[in-house]
């Protein structure tokens, strides 16, 4: 399917360790933002998405921004694997008319509220497939997202004699970007690959500098149709692809049963959908922001997008052959369940980011890896 369907509107709080407001506050001040940045008011509205971890409902956003009647309403899985899928569903419904305008939306208070990186005995407990897949693995130890990738990052550098360093060079060229970026957190904080080896350990290869932050904020996105954005008060970004895709032996996190434990499948799922719908590879990319919520999986998606061989990320990495995560990303910026990557893609196809990279035509953006997942080719 070609998507008739552009991002026309981006809007954040914030991003901080302690919002002092409701998830529900930071929801509507970030979808205002983006209406704002659109030129349209909720009364344009007719769709939202969200996630389904999102502690808001479609309908108590409409509410409170005042959005008289939703003719479409969605929420994806998979935590932050969803990011790009929202945009995906937003798309897709303003291509096939189920609505005109969509707001796509993350708030969270990760850090002052439920802290993902620490053990949540919910997680094995919940009533559904879920957690009776995580209910083998927790009583083992591995009861935080740190700890499943640790096992996937020890195994990549068995086989491609990996090094610490090289995943090191993805949190030093992330936090290189942040320190450029007055709305990170590590504004004006980079390190240097020393202090990522000087970091500690949190789950052995997994440094502390290795794991993104735990961040309070909220991100919007507004899409509506490639016709109807051409009159509005943001040049529109194209949304030239949009996937999802789950590999063979799909768990969450912790895909153990697979031949193959060095890959992330389903992104190359994803990536092979994105290539085919845009008519683009690898090669036609100006700027990848890449789900970096730890560093090996970074290393592992280059690989299944295509820029590099299989063990050879690292290198690709060290060489600066591709712009990353200009934003500071998840490791840097904020971790807003990737949302802030795709405004930071959209900024980009602009030409307004912080950390302009000079004749972007063409953006990659995907969500959160380990689990399943999506992605979004952007274009101006």
């Amino acid at each position: 399917m070609t998507l008739n369907a552009a991002i026309v509107g981006i809007g954040a709080t914030e991003f901080s360790k302690d919002s002092g407001r409701s998830e529900l506050q930071l929801a509507v001040e970030a979808a205002r933002s983006a209406l704002a940045d659109a030129g349209l008011r909720p009364s344009d509205v007719d769709g939202i998405v969200g996630f389904v971890m999102d502690s808001n409902a479609e309908i108590a956003l409409a509410r409170e921004l005042g959005v008289p009647e939703l003719s479409f309403f969605s929420k994806i899985g998979y935590g932050g694997g969803a990011a790009c899928a929202t945009v995906q569903q937003a798309a897709m419904a303003v291509t096939t008319g189920m609505a005109k305008t969509v707001i796509c939306f993350r708030a969270l208070n990760e850090r002052s509220g439920h802290r993902f990186g620490q053990v949540s005995v919910a997680a094995a407990s919940q009533v559904n497939t879920s957690g009776l897949d995580n209910s083998w693995h927790y009583p083992m130890g591995l009861g935080t997202p740190a700890a499943t990738v640790a096992m996937a990052a020890r195994r990549y550098m068995h086989v491609f004699g990996a090094t610490s360093e090289d995943f090191g060079r993805v949190a030093v060229t992330a936090r290189g970007y942040a320190a450029t970026n007055p709305h990170a957190w590590f504004y004006k904080r980079p390190v240097t690959l020393a202090e990522h080896q000087q970091s500690r350990l949190i789950a052995e290869p997994l440094r502390l500098l290795d794991c993104c932050q735990e961040s309070d904020g909220a991100v919007a996105i507004v899409v509506t149709s490639a016709d109807r954005a051409r009159d509005l008060a943001q040049p529109p970004v194209h949304i030239a692809a949009a996937a999802q895709g789950s590999g063979p032996d799909q768990y969450i996190m912790t895909s153990y049963y697979r031949d193959e434990l060095t890959g992330l499948p389903e992104m190359g799922v994803v990536a092979r959908q994105l290539w085919a719908q845009s008519g683009r590879n690898a090669s036609d990319v100006d700027v990848a922001i890449l789900y970096d919520h730890f560093t090996p999986y970074v290393l592992m998606q280059l690989e299944e997008l295509g820029f590099c061989g299989r063990g050879e990320a690292g290198a690709f990495v060290a060489a600066g052959n591709l712009p990353l995560n200009t934003h500071g990303g998840q490791l840097g910026e904020a971790y807003i369940h990737g949302m802030n990557g795709i405004a930071e893609g959209v900024r980009q196809i602009r030409g307004s980011a912080v950390n302009q990279i000079a004749h972007t035509a063409t953006v990659l953006v995907t969500a959160g890896t380990g689990v399943p997942t999506s992605g979004l080719v952007l274009s101006s």
